[in-house]
């Protein structure tokens, strides 16, 4: 039986056609979001990644807002340093995670975004990662300790104490802090300060050679936390046949190519260094490993959909395996139209997952 988690992922955005979904009225509702919500209850998904941006819903509110419309859906709250401030968001946090009974997940992001839209600012790349790992030290501390008194470079509390305070559950004492990123200065904020380093769709050799990195730089720069743990975040295309799975994969980048795939182009952006190892890897070949497509990052893929584990719900599930023989436990998946493959992939995908 694996001991791996598996989220899904909830459009959290003003625009309809998400990377190239269809595009339906009241695609952002609480109804429509609820029912996503409830169909990851239903087939088998532990929750879902809520992804954040200005200009996007905020992440927050959704979050708070499916919680209450469900019994087990946990959250993976996207949130900015920035956007927040650290005993703010530990005190929302907390409250919460009180009230869902201990659903709360936070995912921290330090990428780029309309800083000066909320009234922020960064310095370089050392500047605003300095910002994250302070920013992750104190919440934790908030979290776990009272009465904090922390005067740092970024961020400053007196004699805090959140209420109400966190009710520790079997080894959890906190939400997990999931992070990304594939910097220099990234990892090492990882490697000291998260619970979860999640990975895009790299390949094997890529997501072996990070975390034995991650691992030596833990130990290294003195992690005074339980070990790092690490996760997957992909698309996932399941058919019934390998046959249909990647006929339907190269019809969906065909009209990629031609520009019909909805309104994300996050490739003609300036990106990360981690975003920026995923679009390179086409130039390696159209289909890495088993199944991992690359196609997609040539015509419009961004982040977890520049990707794609392509297959039959074996053939995805088997290379799913190999990453967990790696040592990744957390896997944030999806694909779309979102709903329609929360259902197919919860009742064809995740059953040989749990095997």
């Amino acid at each position: 039986m694996s001991n791996s988690e598996f989220l899904w992922y909830i459009p959290n955005d003003v625009k309809a056609g998400h990377r190239g979904d269809s595009s339906t009225e009241n695609h952002n509702s609480l109804e429509t979001l609820t029912s996503h919500a409830k169909a990851l209850e239903e087939h088998g998904w532990k929750g879902a990644l809520v992804g954040t941006g200005w200009g996007r819903p905020d992440t927050f509110t959704i979050a708070t807002a499916l919680v209450a419309r469900t019994t087990t859906f946990e959250p993976l709250i996207a949130i900015r340093p920035g956007y927040w401030r650290p005993a703010n968001f530990a005190s929302a946090a907390a409250t919460l995670d009180h009230l869902s009974g201990g659903r709360v997940r936070v995912n921290i992001v330090s990428g780029q975004d309309n800083l000066a839209a909320y009234g922020d600012s960064e310095g370089d790349q050392a500047h605003r990662y300095a910002r994250t790992k302070e920013f992750m030290r104190l919440v934790r501390r908030l979290w776990t300790e009272e009465n904090v008194t922390f005067k740092g470079e970024h961020f400053q509390v007196t004699g805090s104490t959140i209420e109400p305070r966190l009710q520790p559950r079997d080894d959890r004492k906190h939400p997990k802090l999931y992070f990304g990123g594939a910097s220099d200065a990234a990892e090492r904020v990882a490697a000291t300060e998260a619970d979860i380093q999640l990975f895009w769709g790299e390949p094997l050799d890529g997501v072996r050679e990070r975390i034995e990195r991650l691992k030596a730089l833990s130990r290294q720069l003195d992690r005074d936390l339980p070990p790092l743990q690490f996760g997957l975040r992909i698309t996932t295309l399941v058919r019934d046949t390998t046959e249909q799975a990647w006929a339907d994969a190269e019809a969906k980048v065909a009209e990629m190519a031609k520009g019909k795939a909805g309104n994300w182009n996050d490739h003609g952006k300036p990106v990360a260094v981690g975003q920026r190892r995923l679009l390179e890897l086409h130039e390696r070949g159209d289909v890495l490993d088993d199944n991992l497509y690359t196609a997609p990052g040539k015509f419009g893929g961004g982040g977890a959909g520049t990707t794609w584990l392509v297959g039959s719900a074996e053939d995805v599930a088997r290379s799913l395996r190999k990453y967990e023989d790696l040592g990744i436990t957390h896997f944030v998946l999806s694909d779309t139209p979102y709903l329609q493959e929360i259902k197919r992939q919860g009742d064809q995908l995740l059953p040989l997952l749990h095997r």
